[in-house]
């Protein structure tokens, strides 16, 4: 095992806050080790560090690069074809309880509440090796596309997570950020797109577009286009601008996070829908992760990179929590995205074997 590696599995022996990440077609495993246990949060997002935030909530928890060790360390990509023994044990009840909260949601679309919400469940599944850093090189084997991390702090939690979707990338004044939303599983020369996809994808391109044009010029967005990740695609649009005054950083988080492809449009009546009509804490599921003022790679400040906290899972004892959503419209079959979100669990269940 990697120098970096076993860092890891001695600060989580410890109980010390860490976090290991790689970012998509990289290949390389950057770790930030905090020297103590304290909980540390951004106040304006100014600081360096590499931050993680819930889906609800002000605070936004950092380890600061000024209190932690940073290492990066090379590793060789090698396909994993391994495929998952997990098979897909449906529970009736689950899947009656979700179908039962996307009918309501519906019907509040088709009352007028708001245009969409994004709906989630949890998933508990047992397992017998729990090794947080050994899930870990897993992601790294099998999602090379996306953003794998391990994140631990003794006061929150162990989360692991590879997720697609990127919430903002800050280069200097140059910002980027994407639109996606749709969900299949990917079939070679299968694919096509129903009107309810792109009318989903849609509303956040043009949520993302014109909430940002206070803050930004030069806007520039791309064709919408499928994007794979693993075995799932989606619709995804490109956006790219430039940032009128860096001090806006925080107030743009605020517009993007939660973006509609984790909540819903219009934003705050589909937040306040989730918050009472889902029946659990999403907690950092739905949330953002990332680098923030500096790429740790490179060695170089006012460079963020972070991204949209999906496809990811909650480890306790021998148990993994996953957690999985989908866009509700107006057009949605209620069972139909149940089945969605068990296709999305594959993408965890994969390393679970």
């Amino acid at each position: 095992m990697s120098h970096l590696l076993i860092k890891a599995q001695k600060l989580l022996e410890r109980k010390l806050p860490f976090v290991l990440y790689s970012k998509p077609n990289e290949t390389q495993i950057i770790g930030l080790f905090q020297k103590d246990n304290s909980l540390n949060y951004t106040e304006d997002f100014t600081e360096k560090g590499f931050v993680f935030a819930p889906f609800d909530g002000e605070k936004f928890i950092l380890i600061p690069e000024n209190s932690s060790e940073v290492l990066v360390e090379n590793y060789e990509r090698i396909s994993d074809s391994d495929t998952s023994k997990l098979k897909d044990e449906i529970s009736i009840s689950d899947k009656e309880n979700f179908e039962n909260l996307v009918q309501k949601g519906i019907e509040a679309i088709n009352s007028g509440e708001f245009q969409k919400v994004v709906l989630s469940r949890t998933e508990t599944v047992s397992i017998e090796n729990n090794d947080a850093i050994l899930l870990f090189k897993k992601l790294l084997l099998n999602y090379p596309t996306a953003f794998k991390y391990c994140f631990f702090h003794p006061k929150v939690g162990l989360w692991i997570g590879a997720t697609p979707e990127q919430l903002l990338k800050v280069n200097s004044n140059e910002i980027k950020t994407v639109a996606l939303a749709g969900t299949q599983v990917f079939k070679e020369g299968e694919i096509t797109w129903e009107n309810k996809e792109k009318e989903e994808q849609q509303f956040v391109t043009d949520f993302i577009v014109e909430n940002l044009s206070e803050f930004v010029s030069e806007q520039n967005n791309s064709e919408p286009y499928t994007f794979r990740a693993g075995n799932i695609v989606h619709i995804k649009t490109d956006i790219s601008a430039t940032l009128k005054d860096a001090k806006d950083l925080k107030k743009v988080l605020r517009i993007l996070h939660p973006t509609p492809a984790v909540c819903g449009l219009p934003k705050k009546e589909s937040k306040e829908f989730i918050l009472k009509n889902e029946g659990y804490d999403r907690e950092y599921y739905a949330g953002f992760l990332g680098e923030l003022n500096k790429d740790f790679a490179k060695n170089e400040n006012d460079n963020s990179d972070l991204f949209v906290n999906l496809r990811c899972m909650k480890l306790e004892d021998k148990t993994a929590n996953l957690f999985i959503g989908c866009g509700i419209t107006k057009d949605s079959n209620p069972e139909k995205e149940f089945f969605e979100t068990v296709n999305k669990s594959k993408t965890m269940k994969k390393i679970l074997a």
